[in-house]
């Protein structure tokens, strides 16, 4: 088996508004564990980027998430984290909001994906 190899029973992580949260949640993603840890995390007006960056390094650590999906716009804040990320697993997905869309030149996975294939094109999309 492949040490990137993905197990069933793996869970999405979701870092976002609330309204991008329970629109997922109501989709079924909604986990909360024997530690009572949630695999989301609801951003408010209250919340400062340093919980975001704490809620975002527990994703990371836990064995049981294979995707970080976040907000982009809450990705912004805590852009020096997802620029180090460099396991494949837990891939990180950078998604829009309802107050703020999606801008793929800001994506740094995605950019990070295109050099892989277009390693001479400078251009950001």
């Amino acid at each position: 088996m492949s040490l990137y190899h993905s197990e069933p029973g793996k869970l999405i992580g979701l870092i976002g508004d609330e309204d991008t949260c329970v629109g997922f949640l109501l989709g079924g993603i909604g986990e909360i564990n024997k530690k009572r840890e949630r695999n989301f995390f609801v951003v408010n007006k209250n919340t400062t980027p340093s919980d975001i960056e704490e809620c975002f390094r527990k994703f990371l650590k836990r064995t049981d998430m294979d995707i970080i999906m976040i907000a982009q716009n809450y990705a912004d804040m805590i852009r020096h984290l997802i620029e180090i990320q460099t396991e494949p697993i837990p891939t990180i997905l950078e998604i829009p909001s309802k107050q703020c869309p999606y801008e793929s030149a800001k994506d740094s996975i995605l950019n990070r994906a295109r050099g892989m294939f277009c390693p001479d094109d400078n251009t950001l999309y």
